[in-house]
């Protein structure tokens, strides 16, 4: 019976589409009317739009209007025209939804739709990339159109003073980083005067990549630390004393999944015999575990982390006598950025590098916690259907699978998930060999359609668990 109803009515993100897409018509009505006017009349829609704000009507009264003035000044600014697929995208935007939207389909233009629409209300609205290229490139691209109707736009990211962060804050559009914003938040909120403020509130965000942004990096704190007393020699103290204790597996429990290390019964009585025969405890303490011994404990802790959960050259990297960070999701650097409770502190001392004075934590906040402080929040990605559930869940925000513009050529496979690195590594020089067998053929042509079908794996040779 279910089934029979999704074919007659269609499926929920069907019928959504389908209720947006008929809106689209509206907003192509205007098309001609607008393409006749000159550049000073389309620049002048915007203060009619302020005025008609005040007068009491709602940005949804407005959207219509206001989208086909920007698919107007697109064309004109840009070139481009955009799509009603793309206006199908935007709208979801606007009503507080993911766009699901395939890679090549135009995000970064879908999103000028409603951060026009909703910057007519001047209380800024915050446009989010994932890294400072795509920041300062998508404010200077899109920003064109935003010029060009009357906004103003900034962007922010590493290295501004904060006198260019205020200015760009209080543009009618400011596009950064989900870093930059949140330590922003941070700071703001150690100042002693307003006055010092870079941000003016939580109005409106659009998160690009938002199932990266909003759901894996949910959890990752932002913290803004201060220096307390150096101990540095201590950690190399400690490390030397962990690193001979790790020598023997059985004196700690490693869950790689977890990403979690204890020490074992065993481990903790080594430990603790080795630190009392080098003079590391409290005098008249009871052993490791008594009160006195607390901050021994923490860093033996840290400098088993240290010397187990995290490996050279692929959580961090040694620059320049430096540790550097690496982000787990986009392998980038991540410099300036610090672990915190002296787990930074223990990789220097593994490393040899040397070893800043330990931080204590000033101010913290969640990425996921941060965002939640917006009262309007979107994003777009390519792949959200899969989160769809938890985004609902912390977010309240529902997932439209927007169409692609024109019908979909390429042929997606299944992904294979290999349940070794080795049988990976296999499968990956045996698909290597044959496409180059098939390549080394001597008619080029027929190489040609041979290396497509190997390249496409079928299913006969997949040996992956799904």
């Amino acid at each position: 019976m279910l089934g029979f109803a999704k074919k007659l009515f269609g499926s929920s993100n069907e019928r959504k589409v389908k209720a947006l897409a008929a809106r689209v018509a509206k907003i192509n009505a205007y098309e001609a009317e607008y393409s006749a006017l000159s550049d000073e009349a389309l620049k002048g829609k915007t203060a009619e739009f302020k005025a008609r704000l005040e007068k009491g009507e709602s940005l949804d009264d407005l959207l219509n209007e206001a989208f086909a003035v920007v698919r107007e000044a697109s064309k004109r600014v840009l070139g481009m025209r955009h799509f009603d697929v793309q206006m199908v995208g935007g709208m979801v935007l606007h009503f507080s939804g993911i766009s699901e939207m395939r890679t090549g389909e135009g995000k970064t233009l879908v999103a000028t739709l409603p951060t026009y629409l909703n910057a007519l209300e001047g209380k800024g609205v915050h446009v989010i990339t994932v890294n400072d290229y795509l920041a300062r490139r998508d404010a200077d691209w899109m920003g064109q159109v935003y010029n060009f109707l009357g906004l103003s736009y900034g962007v922010i990211v590493n290295g501004l003073s904060q006198g260019e962060r205020q200015r760009a804050y209080r543009s009618d559009i400011t596009y950064g980083t989900n870093n930059e914003f949140g330590f922003d938040y941070l700071r703001d909120n150690l100042v002693y005067d307003v006055s010092e403020m870079v941000q003016r509130g939580h109005n409106f965000a659009i998160v690009d990549e938002v199932d990266s942004i909003l759901i894996d990096e949910a959890r990752t704190p932002l913290i803004i630390s201060g220096p307390t007393e150096d101990r540095s020699s201590f950690y190399k103290t400690i490390d030397v004393l962990v690193k001979e204790l790790i020598l023997d597996k059985t004196t700690y429990d490693h869950d790689e999944k977890q990403k979690q290390v204890i020490l074992t019964e065993d481990g903790q009585e080594k430990i603790e015999e080795i630190l009392m025969s080098g003079g590391h405890l409290a005098e008249d303490s009871a052993g490791l575990y008594d009160a006195a011994n607390v901050s021994v404990v923490h860093h033996v802790n840290q400098a088993l982390r240290a010397n187990i959960l995290y490996t050279r050259d692929k959580d961090y990297i040694v620059k320049g006598g430096e540790i550097v960070l690496i982000d787990e999701f986009t392998g980038r650097m991540m410099t300036g950025r610090r672990l915190s409770e002296g787990l930074h502190q223990a990789i220097e001392a593994k490393e040899g590098a040397d070893i800043q004075p330990e931080n204590q934590t000033l101010a913290s906040v969640t990425i996921q916690n941060y965002f939640r402080l917006y009262k309007k929040l979107s994003g777009m990605t390519g792949t959200a259907s899969t989160e769809a559930q938890e985004f609902d869940d912390i977010y309240k925000m529902g997932v439209s699978e927007i169409p692609t513009n024109r019908p979909i050529q390429r042929i997606d496979d299944d992904d294979e998930v290999y349940r070794t690195e080795r049988e990976k590594n296999e499968a990956i020089l045996k698909q290597i060999a044959d496409c180059h067998r098939s390549w080394s053929a001597p008619s080029r042509s027929r190489s040609r359609k041979s290396c497509r079908s190997c390249c496409r794996p079928s299913p006969s040779r997949r040996t992956a668990r799904r």
